[in-house]
């Protein structure tokens, strides 16, 4: 069964079990990012925030490709149009956010090339895992373009994140992983099986927990350490209370699985 208001996905594939949803990026032939690929983007992760039959998520790519980037023939003409240019911007910006803000840990596992927003859109979830045969590249350089300098900067080093976007170069799977971008670079076949067992072991902790440890994480980047720490703190707090922590705790100290009811 599809989760309610996901029934009519046309640029996803969505797979819910064991509190781990899979969305497979379905666009062929590359998996390019249009308006309607956006719109679906943050109706998709939007409603998995809200779902309680998921806990975490995987994000990968049909085909070859995880995502080629922004489908350019979207944009002729839009510098003549007043305010299409805003209106787009705005559509981008919401479909990265719509990961960012999701409660729920979101795995990418980069099957193939993520170019520009495909990049972008893998660099937003919270674990990047990467196929032997990916890569990431920035080509806006290549097309006039410019964009995606913040999210390079969230997870490659300086002088890494210039290379990538002075050059547009293609930075493979097993770069990623010495550059600390990825988690693990993986034969292709593995990839998945990985991602999805990791999503596994997260969806087995006190999912409050989970998703304070994710709002800590995007609340606090930009903060100072003693204001973000105290935040932090504030969450353990919070969730001192709740019965899915003490049914935790109970099932540490009985030696058995703890039933978890999401409050």
């Amino acid at each position: 069964m599809p989760l309610p208001g996901l029934e009519t996905l046309e640029c996803y594939r969505l797979e819910v079990a064991d509190f781990v949803a899979t969305a497979t990026i379905d666009r062929p032939p590359v998996n390019a990012q249009n308006g309607k690929f956006r719109e679906e983007t943050c109706r998709l992760f939007d409603v998995i925030h809200d779902s309680p039959e998921v806990r975490a998520v995987v994000l990968t790519g049909a085909g070859r490709a995880f995502s080629a980037g922004a489908d350019l023939k979207e944009r002729g003409g839009m510098a003549e149009i007043r305010g299409a240019y805003p209106r787009h911007n705005r559509l981008v910006r919401a479909a990265f956010d719509s990961l960012i803000e999701c409660d729920k840990p979101i795995i990418a596992a980069v099957n193939g090339a993520a170019i520009g927003a495909g990049a972008a859109l893998a660099l937003c979830a919270d674990i990047i895992l990467v196929a032997e045969d990916s890569f990431m590249s920035m080509t806006e350089v290549d097309v006039g373009l410019a964009g995606g300098v913040k999210h390079i900067l969230r997870h490659f080093g300086q002088s890494d994140a210039r290379l990538m976007i002075y050059t547009a170069r293609r930075i493979p799977g097993p770069e990623l992983l010495r550059m600390n971008v990825a988690s693990a670079c993986l034969p292709a076949a593995e990839l998945l099986p990985a991602a999805q067992a990791i999503a596994r072991e997260i969806a087995g902790k006190v999912p409050l927990a989970v998703r304070a440890a994710k709002r800590s994480f995007t609340l606090v980047e930009d903060m100072p350490l003693h204001e973000g720490y105290r935040y932090e703190q504030s969450q353990t707090v919070a969730l001192a209370t709740t019965e899915d922590t003490r049914e935790a705790q109970r099932a540490f100290a009985e030696k058995r699985k703890p039933v978890f009811k999401g409050r």
